[in-house]
């Protein structure tokens, strides 16, 4: 009882932002979130303190999932950023980028957290109104009848990520297979309640980039099939290949003397009854006329031989991962038992086949007509292919999110520059009425929303990672990004081509504004509706849901961190 020690009371601490510690955690997470943010964000190196694999990223899903956060202020925030790229995979970066410069621009304010959680929530109501209007500037409209937007959407989220280490051509070559693969898995016949499939990515690292392909249908990899014997595959009198599916064990273990005992007369081998139901089953497997036998687990050895000799193909060890669209690609219902075996469980495939990458080797399975697909993935390394793997998984999922609403937004930093030009002009010309409702004066409305603006901007400015300047035109409002070396006092018309997300080319005409942290100035009218150029030209587009998502979390979780007046910390 002495080692006992006595109950310590929980810790209070009151008003957290106005702690050293807290501030210099949330500063901390802002430079590392800014400082990864877009396709020249610094990569970073994650591995925890006792050795174990390392991780090399920019990518906000594998930076939060790795990094250790302390106080719970930034533990807060953290949490939101995950739970939204949980929800849409991409965004994370502008979530947590945007979230961080609004505590820091709203906490410096001589204005109490409860106005400024009002007024923000105002503002944060006109920017979803006007992204979701027809009047907006920086929407662009998403024709799933041609691939052009589809393009410029799917290469915008592989070229993000730096430490896919992408050229050009291999950034152009997965474009095309991220959409092929999405088309692979859209239903031809439009149902009442119609459901994507399954794209399945299968790893083969240390290979090219360029070796990386599409199949239709399911690829299992399969070490022991001998590559270049043709296949000897029993077919229906249609044509077609019958084929079970089986999630239990098939190896002739399926007592385990772990789940209790089994009395047995003297003389009978358990193995030898098992061995022989399986055999059972292989032969009714063969009257049945099923060409094909996959199992989750194991295949005992006799009876592969015996399916063999009756020219059934049988594939083992294909795992839990596959079953379902396995599944739903064949119509096959998973048999969960030897000892009860009915033709209704039985699905159909059109031929099966062997492909070959590097020194794996797989069977691929090829529907009649199916929603499902093997995306083969390569890279050169490990690193590379993993973060590989999670962009081309947030590029497949942007693609859902804008099937349900087929929007995009102008990328680049030209969204937040514009988004800040239309909240600065709409907010001074709100009428009394609107203050009144707000419950705040017209100037502590104008504090909070120039700093909504300057955190807007912050975001923008996050892109430029060399040094240079950050300038936004006073007519389109759209992000536009200087080379460093040259002095402020330039002639910022000769020195940029293209804004941010590539629509607007630069003009003798247009007036410029560097993006320094102060007051915003309006724009003098709207940028196009729809983008005026080539589909050969490099137009940076971002995912409508998850931008807006992004935005009403980032809005919403700093508003939660500026409302805290305590944390309260078990100390035991």
């Amino acid at each position: 009882m002495s080692r006992l020690e006595a109950t310590k009371p929980p810790l209070f601490v009151s008003e957290p932002l106005t702690k050293d510690t807290v501030r210099h955690s949330l500063s901390l997470l802002s430079g590392i979130f800014k400082s990864s943010y877009g396709p020249a964000g610094r990569l970073k190196q994650l591995h925890n303190g006792v050795g174990g694999c390392v991780c090399t990223t920019s990518q906000s899903s594998a930076l939060l999932r790795r990094l250790s956060v302390g106080d719970p202020v930034s533990r807060v925030l953290t949490a939101s950023v995950q739970n939204h790229v949980s929800r849409f995979s991409d965004c994370g970066l502008f979530t947590a980028v945007l979230c961080c410069g609004l505590v820091e621009n709203f906490r410096s304010l001589n204005v109490a957290s409860c106005t400024v959680i009002k007024i923000t929530r105002h503002l944060l109501s006109l920017c979803m109104d006007y992204l979701k209007s027809e009047a907006c500037g920086c929407r662009v409209s998403v024709d799933f009848g041609s691939v052009e937007t589809l393009v410029c959407l799917v290469r915008s989220v592989l070229r993000s990520k730096p430490a896919c280490m992408l050229n050009k051509t291999e950034v152009d070559h997965l474009t095309t297979l991220v959409l092929k693969a999405f088309l692979f898995t859209v239903p031809c016949h439009v149902e009442t309640n119609a459901v994507l499939g399954k794209c399945i990515i299968v790893p083969v690292k240390g290979r090219k980039v360029k070796d990386s392909t599409v199949f239709p249908g399911l690829l299992i990899e399969t070490p022991e099939i001998q590559w270049g014997k043709p296949l000897a595959v029993k077919k229906t009198g249609s044509n077609m290949i019958k084929i079970a599916v089986f999630s239990v064990s098939m190896s002739g273990d399926g007592f385990n003397s772990e789940e209790g005992t089994i009395a047995v007369q003297h003389g009978i081998s358990l193995e030898t009854l098992e061995l022989n139901q399986l055999l059972n089953v292989g032969k009714q497997l063969v009257s049945d006329e099923v060409g094909l036998v996959v199992c989750q687990k194991v295949i005992h050895p006799s009876l592969k031989q015996y399916l063999k000799e009756n020219h059934v193909m049988a594939v083992d060890r294909a795992g839990l991962s596959l079953m379902e669209p396995l599944s739903r690609m064949t119509g096959a219902k998973p048999i969960a038992s030897i000892h009860l075996l009915s033709p209704g469980s039985y699905g159909s495939l059109k031929d099966v086949s062997i492909q070959s990458f590097a020194s794996k080797h797989f069977v691929h399975l090829i529907p009649e007509d199916s929603v499902i697909c093997s995306f083969v993935l390569c890279n050169r390394s490990e690193t590379a292919w993993d973060e590989l793997k999670r962009v081309c998984e947030t590029a497949e999922h942007v693609l859902q999110l804008t099937m349900k609403e087929p929007w995009a937004l102008l990328g680049g930093g030209c969204t937040e520059t514009h988004l800040a030009s239309y909240i600065k002009r709409k907010s001074s010309g709100l009428s009394p009425s609107t203050f009144e409702d707000v419950d705040c004066s017209q100037t502590q409305y104008q504090l909070v929303a120039d700093g909504f603006c300057r955190s807007l901007e912050s975001v923008a400015r996050s892109l430029n990672h060399d040094g240079g300047e950050t300038l936004t035109d006073m007519v389109h409002g759209h992000c536009w990004f200087v080379p460093s070396g040259f002095p402020t006092v330039s002639n910022w018309s000769d020195l940029v081509s293209k804004c941010g997300c590539g629509i607007n080319g630069s003009t003798e005409d247009l007036k410029w504004r560097i993006l320094q942290g102060q007051s915003c100035s309006p724009v003098t009218e709207g940028c196009p509706k729809e983008p005026s150029v080539k589909v050969t030209d490099f137009v940076t587009l971002d995912c409508f849901a998850a931008k807006c998502s992004g935005l009403q979390v980032a809005v919403e979780t700093a508003n939660l961190i500026l409302d805290l007046s305590y944390v309260i910390e078990d100390q035991n």
